[in-house]
């Protein structure tokens, strides 16, 4: 099955047509969160980037030809470390679980809010243990890893020399890697660059039995799996030796996209592990690196939940907006600003819609049966050429002009703003009705409160009126006085702070 879609490779640094290995079954592998703590916007622009492919990918090849795998790394000794902190009085296995249920749940949380579709498989890295001892014993057995005595205990570890073109991804030249290591803080390491397959693990450190075999001799290391073989073990379960597309932020292109070609080639003895490489640009904070000693670290929690970001609880759907603003390979700075804009546009879009339709402002029920599902020509050449977001955005505002000017035949541009929102995941009907809903619950609330204040200030009362426009005010709820131009008497309406 032939498509126009062209992706760019980071692997050859181009842009090129998409081959998919078996059009039947198109196998996509993202590398998914370390759940040690809540996830951060860096976190979610890969979700909601490769949510746009994997949709796109099932448009191009139909829904039950697409395999979507995105892991869940549930061992690291970040969590190791997170678990010894928030749960000190819990033997180390319990809290680590306490630690990766807790933010696994609320990862799914917060991304089901961005509007992104389940991937069909999220495996976890703890059930693959049995596979990565398996891959590191064929790693052992081809000469390309081997057992070194580290700093502190046992250790199995690649033998980066052993694979010819490692750093092919990276563009990294191997000499020049060792000559600007320190040799001496490492030198258990046949060489600098080698990297840990699996170590052992401390008496208070969670671990696995290791049984590996080499030259003949058997040798058990209670320990735990190094970061880049569980992706290549995952991938290889999931997906199989050799599959489509491997993505993730650029962050990851060295070491650990790297290093998982280095494994996942030497032990299946291929020239590639997956065709095409997909890396997102960073996310900075208002035209800074985001970091916590910054005090710009904003989790996706934060903006939805707990006004930490320009004291807005900013909705997913804006979030979601927002983030297809720049083209995903580019790096792309969170501000204020570019949420507002995007909240903004989804209220126009949200507008347009229902005007061109006639719908009303009330009833989840009309959503039903609202357009075909299917996204315009236009929006597809903007989304097969490398997943071009900001063109598609263009395109929708496009769509708005054609439908305020009444351009093209009745319904036709709001009919067709509206499919294509909803491919790009942006509901933004159904989003509106349920902000309604919670709402309309507050609106006769502020109306009460309003009532009352206007009560105090007739009685003189300031205090008592200067406390309720303070307790609103808090809520995001902004007063504005005046009076009457016929009666001449106090009025107050209220609108929410953006």
């Amino acid at each position: 099955m032939g498509n126009a879609l062209r992706l760019y490779n980071t692997l050859t640094r181009e842009k090129q047509a998409f081959e998919p290995i078996d059009p039947d079954n198109v196998r996509m592998y993202v590398c998914g969160p370390t759940v040690y703590d809540f996830a951060h916007i860096g976190n979610a622009r890969p979700v909601i980037v490769f949510d746009v492919l994997y949709r796109l990918l099932r448009h191009l090849y139909g829904e039950g030809h697409v395999t979507y795998v995105r892991n869940i790394t549930d061992v690291d000794d970040k969590i190791n470390a997170r678990a010894k902190r928030d749960y000190p009085d819990l033997p180390l296995n319990e809290a680590i679980r306490a630690v990766t249920e807790k933010t696994a749940d609320q990862f799914h949380k917060d991304i089901a809010a961005l509007g992104v579709l389940p991937p069909t498989v999220e495996p976890r890295a703890t059930d693959h243990i049995e596979g990565m001892v398996a891959m590191i014993q064929t790693l052992l057995d081809k000469g390309n890893a081997y057992v070194a005595e580290g700093p502190e205990g046992k250790e199995v570890l690649f033998d980066v020399p052993s694979m010819p073109d490692y750093g092919r991804l990276s563009r990294r030249n191997l000499e020049d890697q060792q000559a600007g290591a320190r040799i001496a803080v490492e030198s258990h390491k046949k060489s600098p660059a080698d990297f840990v397959l699996w170590k052992e693990s401390a008496a208070d450190e969670p671990g696995w039995e290791g049984r590996f075999t080499l030259d003949g001799q058997s040798i058990a290391i209670h320990g735990r799996p190094g970061w880049h073989i569980e992706c290549s073990v995952m991938s290889e379960k999931h997906l199989g030796e050799t599959f489509d597309i491997h993505g993730g932020g650029l962050d990851l292109i060295f070491p650990h996209h790297e290093n998982e070609i280095a494994q996942s080639c030497s032990a299946h003895g291929n020239h590639v592990m997956a065709n095409v490489w997909m890396h997102n640009g960073f996310v900075q904070v208002e035209g800074r690196k985001m970091a916590k000693s910054e005090g710009n670290f904003v989790t996706i929690h934060d903006l939805l939940e707990t006004r930490k970001f320009g004291d807005v609880p900013w909705n997913g759907q804006a979030v979601r907006l927002a983030m297809l603003t720049t083209h995903y390979t580019q790096p792309i700075d969170w501000t204020v600003d570019r949420l507002a804009a995007s909240s903004a546009n989804l209220h126009t879009f949200e507008r347009i819609i229902r005007e061109g339709l006639g719908l009303p402002p009330e009833g989840l029920e009309i959503v039903a049966g609202l357009g075909n599902g299917r996204p315009s020509a236009r929006l597809l050449e903007c989304l097969e050429d490398d997943l071009n977001t900001p063109s598609a955005i263009t395109h929708l505002s496009d769509l708005v002009r054609e439908a305020t000017r009444g351009v093209g035949r009745g319904q036709e541009p709001a009919l067709a703003l509206l499919n294509d929102l909803n491919f790009l995941g942006l509901d933004v009907l159904r989003h509106s009705f349920d902000e309604l809903s919670a709402f309309d619950s507050q609106k006769g609330d502020i109306d009460r409160k309003i009532a009352e204040r206007l009560t105090f200030i007739r009685d003189k009362n300031w205090a008592e009126a200067d406390r309720i426009r303070d307790e609103l005010a808090s809520q995001g709820i902004q007063l504005k006085d005046s009076k009457d131009k016929e009666t001449g008497e106090r009025m107050t309406t209220w609108e929410v702070k953006r």
